[in-house]
């Protein structure tokens, strides 16, 4: 065993990060400024409705 295998895989915790950010930056990179911004207002708002939901949900389930 000479130790240059791929059997053993070593990762930070910042590669899934990194690699996500990367794909996002590549993906929108290229888009107007208006998309970008339509693309972050969608994803935000369902990130939002998604959290309000989800709040009102367990306060029912608390009384």
């Amino acid at each position: 065993m000479d130790g240059t295998g791929t059997e053993q895989i070593l990762a930070s915790k910042w590669d899934l990060p990194f690699v996500l950010f990367t794909m996002v930056r590549v993906a929108f990179g290229g888009l107007p400024l208006w998309a970008k911004a339509i693309v972050i207002g969608l994803i935000g708002s369902a990130i939002l409705w998604s959290a309000i939901t989800w709040h009102r949900g367990r306060g029912r389930r608390v009384r």
